[in-house]
């Protein structure tokens, strides 16, 4: 008799993994990590009716839809979260997620803490991951790094930063990112470690170990 590997999606449901961070804690770069490391995961595509930039393709980066459709997504309750953000709306579809989980496939969401809260309170079985820098000083140099904001835009990120790290108590996983390498084998430990959580796991096991 063949085997099914326990990390087969056909045998548990699959994961949401939600991360947030603060800007400049190094998560988008630890995310593109993780899809290389775990070719199956799947990114979580929000919705959005902030404009197309230079090099993002539609259905990749975002689902691009004007704000009519995107009021009619929200009167119609088809976001398990949304906010609004600098003038532009963002949403994650409950159709979405729904999906992958039904069919076994792990995604990975990057979110604010807003909207992290929003399915926190409507997806029980969610993990929630949060990346720290080292320290402020140094999460101020990397956004001076970037060379990209005026002074005014980074005293604004500095300041939605202390109020974004308040709220990484209530996180299940702190990933600190002082080490871009150790920081990528953190996060995929955690993966691991969920992938093999009994209650995902105990339709294979009755079923591949049944006693009598």
């Amino acid at each position: 008799m063949e085997h099914q590997s326990l990390n087969a999606p056909t045998i548990r449901r699959g994961i949401l993994f939600v991360v947030s961070a603060p800007s400049g804690a190094g998560k988008t770069t630890l995310c593109r990590g993780m899809f290389d490391k775990f070719p199956e995961l799947r990114q979580s595509v929000s919705f959005t009716t902030r404009p197309l930039r230079s090099g993002e393709q539609d259905g990749v980066d975002y689902h691009f839809i004007d704000q009519t459709r995107f009021d009619m997504m929200v009167a119609a309750g088809e976001f398990v979260e949304w906010a609004q953000v600098h003038g532009n709306c963002y949403g994650t579809a409950l159709a979405t997620l729904q999906e992958a989980a039904a069919g076994g496939a792990d995604l990975l969401l990057e979110i604010d803490c807003q909207g992290a809260r929003q399915i926190r309170d409507s997806i029980e079985e969610a993990v929630f991951i949060f990346v720290l820098p080292p320290d402020f000083a140094e999460l101020e140099r990397r956004l001076r790094g970037r060379d990209t904001d005026s002074d005014e835009i980074i005293a604004r990120r500095m300041s939605n930063a202390r109020d974004e790290i308040s709220q990484a108590h209530w996180y299940d996983y702190l990933v600190l990112n002082d080490n871009l390498a150790q920081a990528g084998r953190r996060f995929s430990a955690i993966i691991e470690a969920e992938r093999c959580r009994t209650r995902l796991l105990i339709d294979f096991l009755s079923q591949q170990f049944v006693t009598n």
